[in-house]
Formats: C-alpha cells, structure tokens, sequence
C-alpha cells in the first residue's frame, strides 16, 4: 500500500508558469476591482465585462505551461497515492500528469449553466452572450466566485482527513473554506508549507517549513520525502 499524500495547494504553485493572482496587486486581479468580475453581484451588473475577464484569463492558461513545481507533485505518484486539493482555476496539474486533482474553486476549461451547476461543458474558446446551456440559460464560467458556497469542499474535508503525509505548496492560507482544510489533518500526520512566505499558522505538531518558491520547494520536499 502506498502512503497517501495530500497536497493543498494555491496561487503561488502557477505563479512560476506567469498566472497572476489578485493578492498580488492590494485586491486587483489583472486591474480589476474583484468585486467587478467575479461576484453573483458582477454577473447580474455587467455580464459581458465578466465573460471578457474569464475568457482573458482561460486564453492565459492556455498560452502557460506547467513548471516543475506541477510535474515534481505528479512524478510522486510514482512511490505514493498523490491526491491534489487546488484553490487554482487552472488546469496545470492535470497537464503536468497529476491523476486525482479536485478544484475548490472550479475550473476554467469548463463552463455551466447559470440556473444549473450541475450542467457543466468544457470549453476551449471563448463564451459569448447567448450562448446557451440544455436548460435555455446562459452558460457562465465554471468558477466559484467570491460570496458562493464552495461544494466541493465536503468532498476535500474526508480526503484531507485520511493523509498519511499533509503538504500545502503557494497558498496564504487565509481564503476560507479553503484554508480551513488544515484543521481537518490529523495531529501526528507529517506536514509541509512550501511557500516563498511563510503564512501564519497556529501551531501544530509534525510541521516542516520550507520558504521557497514552488519549483525550488517541490524539488526540496521530494528531496526529503525520497530520501
């Protein structure tokens, strides 16, 4: 049996492959106020301004490339049951060969029905006005945005749960519900923090920090999980 590894990670693991996120910037993302583009509330004002916002930020996924920080997490499957928990919109885990990846936050490469979320398509291009789901709705990104509940977060509290080793690799840890999975990790279990800054954490027992950007804290990490 292979240990099972879990690993959470955020913004700071595709930050290396040229992906922006809002916490760089004093709450902008991309020169956009959050609350603009990625609310219920934004939907509702300005749907267009929204659709050109994501169809911006898929067109930018698809030019990035997965780093080493991606392929290093994927390569571990090859010694342990590697399960991702990503905060990331992106599809850079899987394309880096990650085999069990679950999306908080949703995904880019997929759009839904707005009056369905369980209507989901995937999508390459661009979404326009008057594109419809089955249901007659406008289709809209399939992201969780900013005053939504987080679903997939039930199914990631009993698999963050059952960890044999906990890694969290480029997250500040202090968007909730996400960061809150960290509560669920088994007091004995092996923890890592690979992060270019440490965030704040309560203490816990069992905690290797390694303050580094992804790629060189993944190569560090499996240095020390293989040895």
């Amino acid at each position: 049996m292979k240990k099972k590894i879990v690993v959470l990670t955020g913004a700071g693991i595709s930050a290396e492959s040229g992906l922006k996120t809002f916490r760089d910037s004093d709450g902008l993302w991309e020169g956009y106020n959050i609350e603009d583009v990625a609310t219920p509330r934004a939907w509702k004002k300005n749907p267009q301004l929204v659709l050109d916002f994501y169809n911006q930020r898929r067109r930018n996924v698809l030019d990035a490339q997965p780093n080493a920080a991606h392929f290093g997490l994927a390569e571990l499957e090859k010694e342990f049951d590697v399960h991702i928990i990503t905060q990331n919109i992106d599809d850079l885990h899987e394309r880096a060969g990650s085999t069990k990846v679950l999306h908080l936050h949703g995904e880019i490469v997929k759009m839904r029905s707005e009056k369905n979320d369980k209507l989901i398509y995937d999508i390459r291009s661009d979404i326009q006005l008057n594109d419809w789901a089955e249901d007659g709705a406008q289709l809209r990104p399939h992201i969780v945005w900013f005053e939504e509940p987080v679903p997939k977060i039930e199914e990631a509290i009993p698999v963050v749960y059952s960890a044999d080793i906990f890694i969290v690799v480029g997250t500040s840890l202090v968007v909730y519900p996400a960061a809150g999975l960290l509560n669920y990790v088994e007091l004995n279990t092996p923890k890592y923090i690979i992060d270019k800054k440490i965030p704040y954490t309560s203490p816990m027992r069992n905690l290797t920090l390694i303050e580094k950007p992804a790629t060189a804290g993944v190569k560090q990490l499996r240095a020390l999980l293989l040895k």
